[in-house]
């Protein structure tokens, strides 16, 4: 239950030291969203969740040598869990991002 709390307050931690980062990217999101509000939501969807689908995947390739780590440093369970939380956290990010875009591409066709 320790390593759960740990990774919380990291998540936490984290968050707070790149705030402008954090607010940076909810603004965009806020922007992608208003430019999108009449857009062809649903048939974006698709291509935005493959989008970060292939985000996520990279990511959890990616992220433990952009960390300074590698893969063999990855031994236990709750390693291996907060490395899919984050790649997945990453992905979900990209496609929520995506999102508004397919549906603006979507709109036309």
């Amino acid at each position: 239950m320790y390593e759960i709390w740990l990774a919380l307050n990291i998540v936490f931690e984290l968050a707070l030291a790149h705030k402008g980062l954090v607010i940076g990217y909810l603004a965009a999101l806020l922007a992608l969203l208003l430019a999108a509000r009449s857009g062809a939501w649903r048939r974006g969807l698709p291509l935005a969740v493959a989008l970060g689908l292939l985000v996520a995947m990279a990511a959890f390739a990616l992220l433990p040598s952009l960390t300074a780590s590698s893969f063999g440093n990855v031994a236990y369970w709750i390693d291996w869990a907060n490395l899919a939380a984050i790649a997945l956290g990453i992905g979900g990010g990209a496609a929520l991002l995506a999102w508004p875009l397919a549906a603006l591409a979507k709109t036309g066709s």
